[in-house]
């Protein structure tokens, strides 16, 4: 099974659409109705919180809970001051890199629609060139043609607008998936490819299966903090991205080794259970999966800690899928990866054979 390909046209072109939508933290309505709409045929029932975490589950009256998530939302902008001249500054919704701003298109969202502008900067010509001045939040201003406050007002823009770049899915050399927010609706994806694979293949799992796509992990994990108490689940698997060291200007003697293409990433941190670690790691030779290990200090920075330390802990571990260019527009992950982290996390689940592997973790 490891060397098949498991993505057909369905999941890619799911995966194109979903991508492409616009999710920013706190808006992440739409991007989760497609997902709902994809994971539907695959699901017994849903369940969706007050912020928007979308949850699929099979066999809800089951005496065990296993989680397998991801996060739905991508870091974006908001308008935060609009100048009597017409220019917008802006303030982050997320980790949104001020580095990459200048000179790119974004879409401003009103209640009127999507309103067209730009990140503007001084031209090469006109700077001081023995002092350069680099990109800060307090410098970075977008422009929407207007020369006026009261015409961004009358197109609908106004404090508190949430802003995205509109910077769509391609493929590179054939096996590269390129895309904003690749961190993480991939996740998001993937766990959906799971529900399928599971329901394709026709595999009664001995508990419950809830497939969580949580809102707000670019804040502060707070989607997750909310839908645990929710579900009070026995187990969690959460899927996210994790950075290749590779690349240029990046120390792996802090930042450790890992690369796209040498498959799914398993953290060691104090928030990861090792018995379910061991179980992953099992899964991954037993099925000869490619497999890379991480290190993380005090925290893994993603929803694991939230699952981890919740309802008293829940055995929670974290399988990782490699990716370059983290919060920017071309965040780029290899197609192999994309199908190890689903094939592992399938294989996974199938490694709980009946209600007393529970008793392990």
């Amino acid at each position: 099974m490891a060397n098949e390909t498991i993505l057909n046209k369905s999941s890619l072109d799911f995966l194109e659409k979903y991508l492409n939508n616009a999710s920013p933290t706190g808006y992440e309505a739409a991007g989760q109705k497609l997902w709902m709409d994809y994971l539907r045929p695959y699901v017994d029932t849903f369940i969706t919180d007050t912020y928007g975490t979308a949850v699929g589950v099979i066999n809800p009256d089951a005496k065990y809970k296993v989680v397998i998530e991801g996060h739905a939302d991508e870091i974006s902008w908001y308008v935060n001051y609009i100048t009597d001249d017409g220019l917008i500054y802006v303030i982050r919704n997320g980790g949104s890199d001020h580095q990459i701003a200048p000179s790119k298109r974004v879409n401003i969202h009103t209640k009127n629609g999507i309103v067209k502008g730009i990140f503007g900067w001084p031209a090469i010509h006109t700077r001081n060139r023995d002092k350069e001045e680099h990109p800060k939040i307090d410098n970075l201003f977008i422009d929407i043609g207007c020369d006026k406050k009261e015409e961004v007002e009358k197109m609908g823009v106004h404090v508190g607008c949430v802003i995205t770049y509109p910077d769509e899915f391609m493929v590179l050399n054939g096996d590269k998936f390129v895309c904003r927010a690749i961190d993480n609706r991939m996740g998001g994806f993937m766990i959906a490819e799971v529900a399928r694979m599971l329901h394709d293949n026709k595999r009664i799992l001995p508990f419950g299966l809830y497939i969580t796509n949580s809102v707000q992990e670019e804040v502060g994990l707070r989607g997750a903090e909310m839908i645990t108490n929710t579900i009070k689940p026995n187990v969690a698997i959460v899927t996210d991205v994790c950075h290749d060291t590779t690349t240029p200007m990046i120390n792996k003697k802090i930042e450790g080794e890992t690369k796209i293409g040498k498959g799914p990433v398993i953290t060691y941190a104090p928030a990861v259970q090792n018995n379910l670690r061991d179980l992953i790691i099992e899964a991954a030779e037993k099925n000869s999966i490619p497999f890379q290990r991480l290190a993380s200090s005090r925290v893994t920075g993603t929803d694991t800690d939230a699952f981890a330390y919740s309802n008293g802990g829940v055995a929670s571990a974290l399988i990782s899928l490699p990716l370059r260019y983290m919060h920017t527009t071309v965040e780029m992950v290899h197609r192999e990866d994309v199908e190890n982290v689903i094939r592992l996390i399938y294989e996974s689940l199938l490694q709980i054979e009946n209600e007393n592997t529970f008793s392990y973790f």
